[in-house]
Formats: C-alpha cells, structure tokens, sequence
C-alpha cells in the first residue's frame, strides 16, 4: 500500500503483487513497479526493492515445517461445532452444542474467554480478521451476538431471523456482520449500532455458505436451492445469480482479486464463474462423490476441492487444468485449506486425521493423528506454521 497526500488530504493505493513468487528477479520487478507508477520517485525504490525481498522471503517461510502436537483441549461437554483462528494465530475460538463458545491462548492452552448468552447450539463462529478484536456467533436459537474478543463482553444480539443461523461472515472493513440461516435468508448488520442494514430475500432454501469480496462491496450466497447469489452490499440488490448446479451448494468463495467466483456441490461438480457478467467459465468433473469444501490459494493462481469419495484436487486457476491429485484419506474429506504461501494443503477428513500434502506435487508430507472420531474443522494461522484440528471427540489439538 502507498499512502500519499494530494491537497492535504491523506490518500492509498495499492499495488498488485500476486505474481510474486521465490524466483522472481526482484530488480526488474521494482523498475517495472517505477515505470507504472509515479509516486515510486527514485528515492523511494531502495525502500520498495526491500519491502519486495520481505514478502519473498515470506513465500519461502515454513515450506519445510513438520508439525508437532503441542496441546490436547477438551474444550466442551458437548460436541464441537467448529474451530476459528485470530490471524496472528494467538488464540482462537471454538464453538459447542453446549450453547457456548470459548477463547483460547494457543501458545498456552488456556482458557481466557467463556461467552455465554446463547440459548441454543453455538453452529457458526468468526473473527473479525485481520483485526481479530471481536467475534460473532451464529446459533440454533436464531440470533446472532457481537463479542469483544478481548474481555468477552457481548456488544449486541442480532435478532430477526427466523430460523437457524448456520453460517456467518465479517466484511474485510469490519463494519458489517452477514448472518445467513434455514430460513432462506441473509442479513447484513451494521457492528457499530447493532441494527439491521439490509435482508437478503430471493434463495428458495437455506442459506448455508456467503462470502464478501475483498472490497466489501459484493457478497455470494450460496443454497440449498441450488443456486448462488451476487449481491451489491450498498443497495442489498441482486447483482448476478448462478444458476448451473443440479444439487446443493456446499460452497461458494471469491478469488483474491475478486474476478472468479468457486461454488462446489453435492453434484459432484465445482464451477468457476466470471464474478463481473455472472457467466460459468467451466464446470469441473472427476470427483465420484459430493464435493464438500473448495477454496482459492491466498494469491487464487491455484483452487482444490475436496469430496466425500475420499480424495482432493487442485487446479491450476488460469488452465483450469487438475495439477495433482490428493488420494491417502481412508473417508470423505470435509475441510480443505492453502496455507498462506500457496504451496501446501490441510484437509480434515471422517477417517479421524488431517494431512499435510505439496500442492504442487500432490504429496502427502504429513499425517495429524491422534483424534478418535472424525476431523470437522482445521485451519492454519496467517504465518502457516500453526494448526488447529477439532473433532467430532470432543477435543481441539494445537499443531505447531
């Protein structure tokens, strides 16, 4: 980001280094970010040429980590419902069946938060990343709450829909909480005031998976009818609707710079969609069973799907042509995630383990074991060198 000043008023820009990779002749890179670029004068090039070399090195950081278990937490009495890291990786949060969520230290192990308020199972939770000062859960009792993540204090209980809220999500500004529920609507709602901004009416069957784009301006909805949702955020007014899919949405995300939208289905296909004229670019077949979990790296060069028949693929974004293949699972596979570089992927799969595997190659590099029922949620920290599995066992495992 640049920040400069144009008539004594404070002003950003962005410039785009998604192409970035380890072997990137970061001298020419520089030269050509000079001649784009007017406000890299010259004696501001040294600054960026080693703010480049920074985020380099950080593409190569934690390629050859091994985790290790660190800490065992049986977080809850009843079942877990999904597990959720603060960016820095310093804490996270889990939610229960026993109507409550926690907040953990994950260096330590301890317990630092208990919010408790909800009347009903605690099904969704969210940081509101990068920030990581508040968190929202979405119940079973129909609410929303707004917490502050560090003294557990409620802010506010969103209340308005009428059935389940099963999936949630910040806008990247942090001003904006969206609930999306069973009872085939999404809502926004402002953080500050705590009242509802908008509600998203048009789905014919619940709601169960939105994502914002990265300038918070559009969010996708996706459902049990089948179809995804582009909505304008400003005016609550549909943008596109995807319409392809012959069974159930399991997800729906955006790519990093917001041109490409993924869905996955029960269809066992996954499609990807222009996100500015609503057009399917490509269906992708292969999997023999329902696709559960898809996502883009962090730079979207590459996308993976993960199925019930066991097995995960990724994709390069630009061929869409599958590049590996992840077979080693012995049951389906619910979760799949990009570490932060791009070149490693976690999964969590029903046959009790996670795995580690080259993106690339499609190698798997490393088993998490020791949970005695199945693996519903793992995710890695921003850094890539944390990771956090919970299971249907009641308990949480912090890999380091």
């Amino acid at each position: 980001m640049l920040e400069y000043e144009t008539n004594g008023e404070l002003k950003t820009k962005s410039i785009d280094l998604l192409e970035l990779d380890p072997s990137t002749d970061v001298g020419a890179l520089v030269e050509e970010i000079q001649k784009a670029e007017p406000l890299i004068t010259a004696s501001r090039a040294e600054k960026v040429r080693l703010l480049v070399q920074r985020l380099q090195a950080k593409l190569e950081q934690n390629s050859k980590h091994i985790f290790c278990l660190v800490k065992v937490l049986r977080a809850h009495i009843l079942p877990l419902t999904n597990v959720a890291l603060n960016k820095s990786g310093s804490c996270f949060i889990t939610g229960s069946y026993d109507r409550m969520c926690k907040v953990w230290d994950t260096r330590s192990g301890e317990q630092l938060h208990t919010l408790e308020g909800h009347r009903n199972v605690v099904y969704t939770i969210a940081f509101n990343n990068p920030y990581g000062d508040k968190i929202a859960t979405g119940s079973f009792d129909k609410t929303c709450k707004l917490w502050s993540a560090e003294t557990g204090e409620c802010y506010h209980t969103f209340r308005g829909h009428t059935a389940e809220i099963v999936c949630l999500s910040f806008n990247p500004q942090s001003t904006l909480v969206a609930t999306g529920s069973m009872d085939t609507t999404a809502k926004l709602w402002d953080i500050q005031s705590g009242e509802e901004v908008f509600t998203l009416t048009g789905h014919l069957a619940e709601i169960i998976s939105l994502s914002f784009d990265t300038s918070g301006s559009r969010i996708i909805t996706g459902s049990f009818d089948h179809t995804v949702i582009v909505w304008d955020t400003s005016t609550a007014r549909k943008v596109h609707t995807l319409i392809g899919h012959c069974a159930e949405i399991s997800s729906s995300v955006f790519n990093w710079d917001c041109s490409l939208i993924l869905t996955g289905s029960m269809d066992k296909t996954c499609m990807l969609w222009d996100a500015t004229n609503g057009k399917c670019i490509a269906t992708l077949t292969g999997h023999d069973d329902e696709i559960l979990d898809s996502c883009f790296d962090y730079a979207g060069k590459l996308f993976a799907t993960a199925s019930a028949d066991g097995t995960a693929r990724v994709y390069c974004t630009a061929t869409r042509k599958c590049i590996s293949k992840l077979e080693g699972h012995e049951g389906e596979i619910s979760k799949i995630s990009f570490n932060p570089q791009g070149n490693r992927l976690l999964t969590g799969s029903s046959d009790k383990t996670a795995r580690i595997w080259d993106a690339h190659t499609g190698e798997c590099l490393q088993v998490l074991e020791g949970h005695v029922d199945e693996i519903f949620s793992c995710t890695f920290n921003y850094k890539g060198n944390i990771v956090i599995t919970g299971s249907k066992d009641n308990t949480c495992r912090i890999w380091c």
